[in-house]
């Protein structure tokens, strides 16, 4: 009996300091709730205190931004498109010369209607004026004037699926006619990756492995002229591609 009765008393103050730990963890926990708000509530008072002091500046802030956002929109509405749709009315007829190779009216106009040349410093901020950019390299480039072209075709961006690659082909075209066979092959190789498809890809490759071949890289040309075999076989280019790689493969060989 004895026994059994100091069996219990222990097991009430074992309890009891399991109860005991228990209050403190909860308390702890309240504690750090507590201190939670607390650390919350400053912050709000904070913000509250920086809200009223600064007040006009913050009102300042919002309504410019306002006015930015509605200037914009407003800009490209009543301003931008109105200056597109004349661009592309100008831009017509210039089109219509550079593909009958008439390049100086292209270029500069009839009189009537401007050519690449004013469109572009006439409508600077459309996409005509861009497009612009990309015809006026091209119209020097087949008029020999590669720097010209280069300048033109430096300044033109497009995400168009044949557009990019054939602007970017041209600039390896102007600097292939200025001597420079290596600034022409980066240039056509990055062509060939830009948007690939089968046209613009194996062409640009083939041009890659010319403008490696004028340099006498003939592993390099080899790597595109495989590239083509293996990517592109049914193209234009991949139709007489085995000429060129035993080509290479042999000039490696000497």
């Amino acid at each position: 009996m004895g026994c059994h009765a100091g069996g219990s008393g222990k097991n009430v103050i074992l309890h009891l300091q399991i109860t005991d730990n228990m209050t403190n963890k909860v308390d702890k926990k309240i504690d750090k709730t507590e201190q939670r708000i607390e650390a919350v509530e400053e912050a709000f008072s904070r913000t509250e205190q920086f809200i009223e002091k600064n007040q006009k500046i913050i009102i300042i802030v919002i309504a410019s931004i306002i006015v930015i956002v509605l200037g914009f929109f407003g800009f490209k509405r009543f301003y931008l498109a109105p200056k597109e749709k004349d661009a592309q009315s100008q831009m017509f007829m210039a089109e219509k010369y550079f593909e009958q190779d008439s390049l100086k009216k292209a270029l500069n106009g009839d009189g009537q209607y401007l050519g690449f040349l004013a469109i572009i410093d006439e409508y600077g901020m459309t996409k005509a004026a861009n497009l612009s950019q990309y015809y006026a390299g091209v119209c020097y480039l087949k008029m020999g004037q590669f720097e010209e072209a280069i300048k033109h075709l430096d300044k033109f961006s497009a995400g168009d699926q044949l557009v990019a690659p054939m602007a970017k082909g041209a600039l390896g075209d102007a600097y292939m006619e200025l001597k420079q066979a290596q600034k022409a092959a980066d240039l056509y190789a990055e062509a060939a990756d830009l948007r690939k498809n089968e046209f613009t890809s194996p062409l640009f490759m083939m041009k890659a492995a010319w403008a490696y071949e004028e340099l006498a890289n003939y592993d390099k040309a080899l790597t595109f002229y495989k590239r083509i075999k293996e990517e592109f076989p049914r193209s234009n280019e991949g139709r007489d591609i085995d000429k060129y790689i035993s080509y290479a493969e042999g000039k490696i060989k000497k």
